[in-house]
């Protein structure tokens, strides 16, 4: 027997760990040369590792929601083991008798819920397991990030689906095949498996029979990290005011066939950036840091935007590089292909990180003002709301005007309320005047 222990790879510059969100390989399984082998989590970014050679997996080193350093052994393989191409994990067929769970491996990071069913006395706790009308059934299936997401939307659990690529993998095509014939997880027959009573506390409980566990990581638990982070490390506080964006909203309606000429969507936010751009320009400190090792503050030399971006694995913060260097529609450019790569999985780590301020918007959803949570370690946010129609003043008359609410969230430890709020004012005062953008072009 040849022994080789595969070491973590380089992930991304200055990464030195991950997170293990998901295997994609099982102890005894021929693999081959570059399959992936599992899926990590680093900063936001989720990468799929694979394996430069061929073998047979003899351990995995690592559980789910662990830490994994780079230039550590994640899994040995045995290189004189069975021929590669083999089916990774035996198909099971669908029994009506219940299957008992060791319940010693974790689940994968994307594999569908588990939800419990009713039992008829209390007994072994049990959840319902979905199959396929064919029969086939996989406790452990392979497949890519991306194929993953595509079975999510469309109902359909990658266990039942009958895999026809390399070693075992399941395909888009496979899923999309399985969908069109009327498989789902909600339309395939069911089989009872019995799981540990870590699911179900109390079989007597008809409420604790519907509760179901999942592994609080990846994404998820990144995020969770971050914002505790903040909130523990920043003295938080928020300034909150209104912005007339008749003028803005009058200025895009122009601007925005030009725009679509060019193949550009304009939205509001490349304004909104260009606004901040040169309100940080005015007042550098917002676009600083506090090196809490050495007790310096650090001014940063770059201006480089953060957009929160709502994706289906969590919020995450695409980041605008040198947008004091961008024109309008650079910028609306530029925030489209990042927004649509944090969507779809493919943002690169480099571009999820090292923002020196953000802007985050809810758009439609953007109720009346919202206290948002500082992107640690920077010193401020601007969060925007919903442009609503209300009535306002003008020249002593109460007319109808486009009203906008900013919420602004600083670190009181280095920003003072009344520099908080003399920025919120310059911001406002280039959208309530966008006009004068023009002299900020770049």
């Amino acid at each position: 027997m040849a022994r080789w222990e595969f070491k973590l790879p380089e992930i991304g510059e200055a990464v030195s760990e991950g997170e293990l969100v998901g295997w994609l390989v099982d102890v005894g399984q021929s693999v081959a040369e570059d399959q992936a082998i599992c899926e990590l989590m680093t900063d936001k970014a989720t990468v799929t590792v694979t394996v430069p050679r061929r073998g047979v997996v003899l351990e995995r080193r690592g559980k789910v929601g662990e830490l994994v350093k780079v230039h550590e052994a994640i899994v040995v393989l045995d290189l004189d083991g069975a021929s590669v191409g083999a089916p990774p994990v035996e198909a099971k067929p669908s029994a009506p008798a219940p299957a008992v769970s060791n319940g010693s491996s974790a689940p994968a990071a994307h594999a569908p819920s588990v939800q419990s069913a009713p039992m008829p006395a209390p007994a072994a706790p049990a959840v319902a397991v979905v199959s396929a009308p064919s029969g086939y059934f996989n406790e452990k299936p392979i497949a890519t990030p991306a194929t993953r997401k595509v079975a999510r939307d469309l109902g359909v659990d990658l266990r039942s689906v009958t895999p026809s690529g390399e070693a075992g993998r399941v395909t888009r095509a496979d899923v999309e095949s399985f969908a069109a014939l009327g498989g789902s997880s909600t339309s395939a027959p069911v089989a009872i498996e019995a799981v540990s009573s870590a699911v179900v506390r109390s079989p007597a409980s008809a409420a604790s029979r519907t509760d179901r566990r999942v592994p609080f990581v990846g994404i998820r638990r990144k995020i969770a990290q971050k914002m505790q982070q903040s909130k523990n490390t920043a003295a938080h506080f928020t300034f909150v005011e209104e912005c007339d964006a008749s003028a803005l909203i009058a200025l895009r309606n122009k601007l925005k066939p030009v725009a679509e000429k060019q193949g550009v969507k304009l939205t509001f936010l490349p304004f909104v950036v260009k606004a901040v751009v040169a309100a940080l320009k005015r007042a550098p400190i917002l676009n600083s840091t506090l090196d809490e090792a050495s007790n310096e503050l650090v001014y940063k030399g770059n201006i480089d935007i953060g957009i929160a971006a709502s994706t289906d694995h969590g919020l995450m913060v695409p980041v605008l590089r040198d947008a004091d260097k961008m024109s309008i529609l650079d910028i609306a450019r530029e925030i489209d292909r990042l927004a649509n790569a944090a969507k779809n999985g493919k943002a690169k780590p480099d571009e999820l990180s090292g923002s020196t301020f953000t802007i985050t918007s809810l758009g439609q959803q953007g109720g009346l003002f919202a206290t948002p949570v500082i992107n640690f370690p920077e010193v401020g946010i601007l969060g925007l709301h919903q442009i609503k129609e209300k009535p306002v003043v003008k020249n002593g008359q109460i007319v109808i005007g486009q009203v906008m609410l900013l919420s602004l969230s600083f670190d009181h430890r280095i920003v003072d309320g009344h520099i908080g709020a003399a920025f919120a004012y310059d911001v406002i005062r280039t959208l309530e005047n966008p006009e004068s953008l023009l002299l900020e072009m770049a």
